[in-house]
């Protein structure tokens, strides 16, 4: 009889013990759950904001493109004018030089 009442004893202690267990891991395993619900959600939520800036990176980048683009044909104006601006000058100087020669060829026919 003692055998027996104490099997049943820690049978019943032993279903406790799991009950008790089986509870702990339950609650365990539904916060895991709520905690990679939340990490996931934040991932998605960095991700979009990922491509967000990389959108707003390639729009920029291309801007520089552009940017790049016009500073490139102002350079090129600029030499085409600083050129045309030695020229005019030579010619200038060119013209002067007559207008002396022949202010001096009034005076000596005068």
């Amino acid at each position: 009889m003692f055998a027996d009442w104490f099997l049943y004893t820690l049978f019943v202690f032993v279903i406790l013990y799991l009950l008790i267990m089986l509870n702990y891991y339950k609650t365990l395993y539904k916060r895991e759950l709520s905690l990679n619900q939340i990490k996931k959600s934040n991932i998605d939520e960095s991700k979009l904001i990922i491509r967000k800036y990389r959108l707003q990176l390639q729009r920029a980048i291309g801007n520089i493109d552009i940017l790049t683009e016009e500073l490139e044909k102002a350079k090129n104006n600029i030499k085409t004018l600083r050129a045309r601006s030695s020229q005019q000058k030579l010619e200038n100087d060119q013209l002067q030089q007559k207008i002396k020669e022949l202010e001096e060829r009034i005076e000596a026919l005068i």
